[in-house]
């Protein structure tokens, strides 16, 4: 596959936003609508990350709309997505846009814990309502912590999830905090809601300590197509060469999976705004022809980007 970079679409500084994060589209008749998590911060100086939205023309040269309002209510004191969503992956379904959310909460032993959960919006993506204050996808036996980053479509009338779970809080270091490893897996759901997993990675590891986030498919008629990104679990935020990259792996169910990184990434530019890491794709279809969204250095602080898939 062969990815044009075709530069950066969207840079939050312009706007007086900070931050511009994990970009995920709904595409419109005439238009189509990019969400995004930004951060602010509470009393305390501590950051929160909050739903925000760009309607572009279709052929995304042109910004049309920022949403002003907010997109999704964070959660109320001890839910588990108090301090942040982040982020979210909208799809329509039956005249409605779900938005399946990564909500996170902070700790006191690790730094956060995270949960998916699931809003509707009635209003076409304007806003959203949670279907309650809990997560729909958490911790269990097999995956105990840090459950995130959905990535959902409707295949044969059966909903299925790529997300990623944590497997392990590790200290590299005494005197520093401890860093943590998680890996992508599936799910399937009769009605969006109601999920059977089986806690097992789905992608093999090419590093040591490897973590790997937010997953995003493309399916066509060769098979199933998988994006992420991966990193070490150490030292990755401000070392380059332990930052975030580009990861793809192949199908032909969407079950089992061959993982070939040359064949489907985007690499980090020479200099400017992605020249440190690529990080969290997004995957998305408009007339007949495929894009990706991504962020670039310090995980989306200066913005999001766009290729053109070309071959």
């Amino acid at each position: 596959m062969k990815w044009r970079k075709i530069g950066r679409i969207f840079n939050p500084v312009e706007y007086s936003l900070n931050y511009a994060q994990s970009p995920q589209v709904v595409v419109f008749e005439n238009f189509i609508r990019i969400y995004f998590s930004t951060r602010t911060s509470d009393l305390s100086g501590k950051f929160l990350s909050k739903v925000a939205f760009i309607d572009m023309k279709k052929d995304m040269t042109e910004i049309i709309k920022l949403s002003k309002d907010e997109v999704i209510p964070l959660g109320n004191r001890g839910c588990f997505d108090e301090h942040g969503i982040f982020p979210i992956n909208p799809l329509k379904v039956d005249g409605e846009i779900w938005a399946f959310t990564s909500g996170w909460s902070r700790r006191v032993s690790v730094s956060v814990n995270t949960g998916i959960g699931l809003a509707k919006s009635s209003d076409g993506g304007e806003t959203f309502e949670k279907i309650g204050s809990g997560p729909i996808l958490t911790a269990n036996l097999n995956e105990p912590f840090l459950v995130a980053d959905p990535f959902v479509r409707k295949i044969n009338d059966q909903y299925h999830m790529w997300y990623i779970f944590g497997t392990e809080w590790k200290k590299y270091r005494d005197e520093e905090e401890p860093d943590r490893i998680y890996k992508i897996a599936h799910a399937v759901s009769n009605d969006g809601m109601n999920w059977v997993r089986d806690g097992i990675p789905i992608i093999i590891d090419v590093l040591e300590d490897e973590s790997q986030a937010l997953p995003t498919v493309l399916i066509n008629s060769h098979g199933y197509h998988l994006f992420f990104c991966f990193r070490k679990s150490y030292d990755f935020r401000v070392n380059s060469e332990n930052s975030y990259r580009m990861g793809y792996a192949f199908s032909k169910d969407g079950l089992t999976w061959t993982r070939n990184d040359e064949v489907g990434r985007i690499d980090p530019s020479k200099d400017d705004w992605d020249s440190e890491m690529i990080c969290y794709p997004h995957i998305f279809e408009v007339d007949n022809k495929v894009y990706m969204l991504y962020n670039g250095n310090e995980f989306g602080k200066y913005g999001f980007g766009l290729a053109e898939l070309e071959q």
